[in-house]
């Protein structure tokens, strides 16, 4: 083997120095024709064999290439791997040599072949304007300082890349549609393709190749914003590999540190907020920002309806003896005057509003899980009156005095004294039913005060819910005398009627 030290140092002597080949061979070592060898041509580097010999595996070859011919018109998830090639070479024909062996020569046979291009991927440029990818993400929120999982969904165009992520308890068919329509008012348009995975609230069944039978609602969707929606082949997510992507951004940068939020609106708000800071990020091999694209691009959006898609859901049901309805698993209370009585749910993403008779008689936040309870405390306030000796066990009461105030606690221990028990309760009652007309701050306020001045009824307490308004100034008629302020202490020293 010639070392770069001697090549050189033999072209050297021949070429500067003028030294004879035969002096040179008497110097070196070196044979004459390895000498004539450095001088006519460049140093010898390695040089791979241009035909790889495979001793050992050489008579297994053309079974190995029968095999993967044959894999051609077999399914793909039953064609021969490079370890099942390796075990049947072993097994059926006594194969010697080693596995690494075989892998190479099926990687060769596969390139040369076009057999394997599971690996390569093409360079895409999407159409300005013209195609959105869709999918679902899941994470977890702080929310009331409750730990709480959430689903969030992301539009995002494969033009400009512009990410639209906003977040749900759930990914129930009207939280899907519902996502939609603000997309949509995020992007000032509508995409006229949007690709999906084959998910639930689009799609009802799968057929062959790439025909899907829709779901009914979801055809309405895409009718009333005039966009086609294209599915994914199953199992190929990477179809919509942009979204895809998207998705564990948002989980690594927007929802990282875990959000700390009071309530969905403020986490949706936060996701809005980091959607659009997002816009000065540029995507790789762009030489424009992701705000500067999406102003070319919203330019071929179809134009968005007058007014939003109604996803609404309606239904008929029976109010219980409980005064409650059941919807989606949940009961919602009305007041119980409407017990037993047929109303009608109007059921929305984020709200539950019951009638009866063309008018509303409840409004409640909506409940997700199963076997929830939303009751309205006044709802039950007049039945709680009527039968006092619930006050204590029923579970509008109990759940309402984990949240009220520790004034009105301190207001029940007073009228519970001052007039006895069922009395006390009856008239406290009554304080509890001011929540429908004054605002809760003003009550406390007042109920503090009434505390600090030994009032012991709920009349005491409305007067002086009735005169605590912000004073204003008359001018007194002429010669009409001044009317004295009157001295709430009094009514502590009235008696009780009984």
């Amino acid at each position: 083997m010639i070392t770069m030290d001697q090549y050189e140092y033999i072209r050297t002597a021949h070429r500067v120095y003028g030294k004879s080949i035969r002096l040179i061979q008497k110097e070196t070592g070196h044979s004459r024709v390895t000498i004539r060898k450095i001088l006519e041509s460049e140093f010898p580097e390695y040089k791979r064999r241009s035909v790889q010999s495979y001793p050992v595996l050489g008579k297994h070859r053309d079974t190995i290439e029968r095999w993967l011919r044959q894999d051609r018109e077999i399914p793909k998830k039953q064609r021969h791997t490079a370890r099942r090639i390796y075990t049947r070479l072993v097994e059926e024909e006594g194969y010697a040599g080693s596995e690494v062996t075989v892998r190479r020569y099926v990687r060769q046979v596969k390139a040369k072949e076009g057999m394997d291009t599971s690996r390569a991927y093409l360079i895409l440029e999407p159409e300005c304007g013209q195609e959105a990818e869709v999918d679902w993400g899941e994470a977890i929120a702080m929310v009331k300082g409750i730990r709480t999982p959430f689903h969030f969904f992301c539009m995002r165009p494969r033009f400009s890349g512009r990410p639209f992520v906003r977040a749900y308890p759930c990914e129930r068919q009207q939280a899907f549609f519902d996502a939609h329509a603000h997309a949509f008012t995020f992007f000032g348009g509508v995409f006229p393709v949007l690709v999906y995975d084959n998910l639930r609230s689009a799609v009802e069944k799968v057929l062959t190749g790439r025909n899907r039978i829709e779901q009914d609602a979801f055809r309405k969707l895409r009718s009333y914003y005039n966009f086609e929606a294209r599915f994914c082949n199953p199992g190929s997510a990477n179809e919509k590999g942009g979204v895809e992507g998207v998705i564990g951004y948002v989980r690594r940068n927007f929802l990282v540190p875990v959000p700390v939020v009071e309530s969905f609106e403020e986490l949706n708000e936060h996701l809005l907020r980091s959607c659009l800071k997002h816009g000065s990020y540029r995507i790789a091999g762009r030489t424009e920002n992701i705000d500067s694209l999406f102003e070319r691009e919203k330019e071929c959006l179809v134009p968005l309806p007058a007014v939003p898609l109604a996803n609404i859901a309606l239904l008929e049901t029976n109010v219980d003896k409980y005064s409650t309805v059941v919807v989606d698993k949940n009961r919602y209370s009305v007041p119980v005057s409407y017990a037993r009585l047929k109303v009608r749910v109007e059921l929305s993403i984020d709200g539950v509003d019951i009638f009866h008779d063309g008018g509303r008689i409840a409004r409640h936040a909506r409940l997700f899980g199963n076997n929830k309870w939303q009751l309205d405390p006044q709802h039950y306030l007049e039945l709680v009156r009527r039968k006092p000796g619930a006050f204590d066990s029923a579970l509008v009461i109990r759940r309402w005095r984990e949240e009220w105030p520790a004034c009105l606690e301190r207001l029940l221990a007073r009228f519970r004294q001052k007039q006895g028990d069922t009395p006390g309760i009856k008239d406290f009652i009554s304080v509890l039913m001011l929540y429908r007309d004054y605002p809760p701050e003003d009550i406390e306020a007042v109920v503090e005060l009434a505390l600090e001045n030994s009032v012991s009824t709920s009349d005491g307490i409305k007067h002086m819910l009735v005169y605590s308004g912000p004073e204003e100034h008359f001018e007194p008629l002429a010669g009409w005398p001044a009317t004295p302020v009157p001295d709430i202490t009094r009514y502590a020293g009235l008696g009780v009627i009984r």
